[in-house]
């Protein structure tokens, strides 16, 4: 093992150990939802569980049509017609959001749980300046506060996302795409929120832009102490600035674990396909793709949705549903080939 190779690896069990001991503020417990259309029920989330602790940072990966901004939106309880959340908890801090009435569930955005859209271009109102943006997100939580003090705290949020004052006088149209973005993010952190879910935040931008974005995000994150959900597909940004990948397929999480277990050992065969199709150094201009397609939600495959693209089906994959397998470590992974680590484990 090379010094850096050492360094790495001493850094990441480091940041672990040092988040074990942290709190657990988000909780997600059998997350259902379900799209009603006229071709049937497309079952989006089907019994998701996710844990987070204070400071921990997901990436939240798979093929477009898996349910990652499905999730999202269900966590912010932003779920629109005809979607609807049918089942679970998604508790931060010690709030239950699906227990809250609606005006209670407003003050919980920004306050408790942000999101950050994933189009920085069309989330913001074109016709108003970004300061009274700003400003109107935090009228809407907090009282007795002058329109002077939420002006400072306007300018300093975009000071915090390395925006100077004089964006607070802009319209959106002045400013440039990674600009436009770091408002977002500005917004999102105004409150300094518990849990941070951020949805392709850097898709439209240029690669050098992307990274400006990221570290800014892991700046914020880290100033206030907030997890943070990334929704992707780029794996190489999850590798570069996640703690822990998560991967969905078809509505259901198949495997979570850290990013170093992931690039190095997947374990669900979806997850180690994504991996394979990464393009690599030393083989240049080979690619290796996920054969077939994304099942549709309405039509799901009998037994694991995975198993007709998968090179390691066996005959009760097809029939029987695969459940959540705990390894050891504590990973976890949806697929009938750990059961017997997984009895292991929990034995």
């Amino acid at each position: 093992m090379t010094t850096t190779t050492q360094a790495a690896a001493t850094q990441a069990a480091t940041t672990q150990a040092a988040q074990s001991e942290r709190e657990t503020v988000l909780t997600v417990t059998d997350l259902v939802v379900s799209y009603y259309t006229d071709a049937g029920r497309a079952k989006a989330l089907d019994k998701v569980n996710l844990t987070l602790k204070a400071g921990e940072k997901i990436g939240l990966v798979g093929e477009s049509g898996s349910g990652k901004s499905t999730m999202a939106l269900a966590m912010m309880r932003m779920i629109k017609a005809p979607g609807r959340i049918e089942a679970g908890n998604v508790v931060v801090g010690d709030i239950d959001l699906m227990s809250l009435s609606d005006k209670d569930m407003l003050q919980a955005r920004l306050s408790q749980i942000a999101y950050i859209p994933q189009g920085a271009m069309n989330s913001l109102n074109p016709v108003t300046r970004i300061g009274s943006q700003l400003v109107d997100a935090m009228k809407a939580h907090t009282k007795d506060v002058s329109k002077e003090e939420m002006k400072e705290r306007a300018i300093a949020a975009l000071e915090s996302v390395e925006l100077k004052p004089e964006v607070f006088k802009m319209y959106a149209h002045e400013l440039s795409g990674g600009m436009k973005q770091r408002v977002c993010i500005a917004i999102g952190i105004l409150l300094e929120p518990k849990v941070i879910i951020a949805d392709e935040p850097t898709s439209a931008l240029d690669v050098v832009t992307q990274r400006q974005v990221m570290e800014t995000i892991n700046r914020i994150q880290e100033q206030i102490g907030a997890a943070v959900i990334l929704i992707g597909h780029d794996m190489g940004l999850m590798a570069q600035s996640m703690d822990k990948v998560a991967v969905m397929y078809a509505g259901r999480l198949v495997e979570v674990s850290t990013v170093r277990e992931m690039f190095t050992d997947p374990k669900h065969p979806y997850s180690q396909a994504l991996i394979r199709s990464l393009p690599k150094l030393e083989e240049k201009g080979v690619f290796e793709g996920i054969p077939g397609m994304a099942p549709s939600l309405l039509r799901l495959p009998n037994g694991c949705a995975f198993h007709p693209r998968c090179r390691d089906v066996m005959d009760h994959c097809k029939t029987t549903r695969p459940e959540n397998q705990v390894l050891t470590g504590g990973r976890r992974v949806t697929c009938h080939l750990y059961a017997e680590e997984n009895e292991k484990a929990v034995a």
